[in-house]
């Protein structure tokens, strides 16, 4: 029997968060020295099966399989493939620099180390569940303790507007998927006979005609309101029950305001690791599993990720607050993955994995540098800062540095990941579908439809340059407000750690992409074999 790394990575930070509730409140420093300790070794075995995974042989590894519920198809089922190995090393990374930027914590850091630590544990879950109940299961528990981390540690002006807020589009969000996931299920039950919630046994499924049946919707005056394809009906429920957690136009403004009222670690864990969890399933369950409606929905897909790209880079433009301006600047980012997605190619694919790692490090290093400035200061209006890289410079060297990574600056793991992302939106194919409103359908035939959708995204590019220069410009140089002079200091060295890691790890992608992007590649094929591409 081989050792259970996935599984051990998945339940360390929930075996911590337990031990760590059992210790006496007044214990705090063995509170925080646990925490470390468990992200430490999660980072430990991360890496390993960073390393460790075969890239020639591709396809899930690790695999654990144990039944659960049997008799419901129910099954532990847990792998890991290229796509997935990337983003639970980021996941452990994360939490790891949480804890150090947390040090400080000094209310109540038992439960918030806790909570922290059960989110984590979701999170992990969901990245490598293969079993589509379990997905559903551990993407619950990640979004449950967000709403206390927020509303206990967060923001006072906003934590339980935030709070709510976020709590119930992620919850209605899922519950939307929930619907779609079942409907597959019982679909995939009727052709085989056998009940299963296996991701892989539904792609098989799949593959051999389960989902290829129309579907009548009737009308409550008599009639047929609706007839269309299985495939046709339940992609739009499962992809964007998810994509809701990846911060899809029109369903994006619980983001930044669930950034801004978060404590800073949680800020971390939400854009760094949560909005790429919803992009994650919903190329899992939404596209692997559905890949003839991720096809037909691809055109109106697309121009609502045109928005989320070009609108959020405006209006992260406009943004006085620097948490805001990330915030934004994250709806930006991640609409460049959305938009990945619907390429079907390889390049747009590898480009999609390689951004999800690269945005989730930059935006954990961009709201790590938000909370020193903040706790130090007490402030977050640029208006308000300047001349700070005279008492934080490390602080200073890291925003830069995570600035430079969202302008896509070659060297840095953002050029690695957004070039091959605009090379696919522009190779896209012409879609020839039938069933769209004809103005839209008429568009996704025409050869310069994607190529177009690529130059007005890349005006994305010029609009994150001009607001990261303004944020540098005004919060790092210039003169230093008197009133900071005296009580504004540098940062700890465990502040510093966690900035070295996480910079460190930007500039390692950028300069030596050979570390990741093949495996990506690897896990990027058999997706574009789903969907029928060569």
């Amino acid at each position: 029997m081989t050792f259970p790394f996935l599984t051990v990575i998945t339940f360390t930070p929930l075996v911590a968060g337990l031990l760590i509730l059992l210790m006496p409140a007044e214990r705090k420093t063995e509170v925080r020295v646990t925490a470390l300790a468990a992200g430490v070794f999660a980072v430990i075995l991360s890496v390993y099966t960073y390393f460790a995974y075969n890239q020639a042989a591709g396809g899930y590894q690790f695999v654990e399989r144990y039944a659960w519920l049997p008799q419901f198809g129910i099954t532990y089922y847990v792998g890991a493939d290229g796509l997935s190995l990337p983003l639970v090393l980021l996941t452990s990374v994360v939490m790891l620099t949480g804890v150090l930027i947390s040090w400080g914590v000094d209310d109540r850091p038992r439960e918030f180390f806790a909570f922290l630590f059960l989110l984590a544990t979701g999170v992990f879950g969901v990245f490598v569940a293969l079993d589509l109940f379990h997905l559903f299961f551990f993407y619950e528990i990640a979004v449950f303790p967000m709403y206390l981390l927020i509303a206990i540690w967060g923001w006072v002006k906003t934590r339980e507007y935030a709070a709510m807020k976020l709590t119930l589009y992620l919850f209605i969000g899922s519950v939307i998927a929930l619907v779609g996931a079942l409907v597959m299920f019982i679909a995939v039950r009727n052709f085989t006979g056998e009940a299963t919630f296996s991701m892989l046994d539904i792609a098989r499924a799949q593959q051999a005609g389960a989902f290829n049946f129309d579907v009548t919707i009737a009308s409550p005056f008599g009639g047929a309101l609706l007839t269309t394809s299985f495939e046709k009906l339940v992609f739009p429920f499962v992809f964007f029950g998810f994509a809701v957690l990846g911060g899809i136009f029109p369903f994006h403004n619980w983001s930044p305001d669930g950034h801004v009222a978060a404590p800073t670690a949680v800020s971390m864990f939400h854009a760094g690791v949560l909005m790429k969890l919803g992009a994650f399933a919903a190329l899992r369950v939404g596209v692997m599993l559905l890949p003839e409606g991720a096809k037909f929905h691809a055109p109106w897909i697309v121009l609502l990720t045109l928005v989320n790209v070009v609108y959020g880079a405006f209006i992260a433009m406009t943004q006085t607050d620097l948490k805001y301006m990330i915030g934004f600047s994250s709806v930006s980012h991640m609409g460049l993955v959305a938009m990945a997605l619907t390429t079907f190619n390889y390049e747009g694919l590898t480009g999609a994995g390689l951004q999800m790692f690269s945005h989730g490090v930059m935006t954990a290093l961009f709201f790590a540098c938000v909370g020193m400035i903040y706790d130090r200061a007490h402030t977050r209006q640029m208006n308000e800062l300047g001349g700070m890289a005279k008492k934080m410079p490390w602080v200073a060297v890291a925003f830069i540095i995570g600035g430079f990574t969202g302008m896509g600056m070659p060297g840095l793991s953002g050029f690695v990941a957004e070039l091959p992302i605009f090379l696919g939106v522009w190779k896209a194919k012409a879609l020839d579908v039938v069933g769209l409103p004809y103005w839209l359908a008429g568009l996704a035939q025409q050869p310069w439809f994607f190529p177009l959708i690529a130059v007005i995204s890349a005006v994305s590019i010029v609009v994150t340059a001009a607001y990261i220069l303004r944020a540098v410009q005004r919060v790092f140089f210039g003169d230093l407000p008197a009133e900071f002079e005296h009580h504004v200091g540098d940062v700890t060295v465990l502040d510093k750690t966690a900035l070295v890691i996480l910079a460190g790890l930007m500039i390692l992608v950028g300069v030596y992409p050979a570390i990741m992007a093949p495996l990506i590649s690897s896990a990027v094929r058999p997706v574009l074999a789903l969907l029928g591409v060569q």
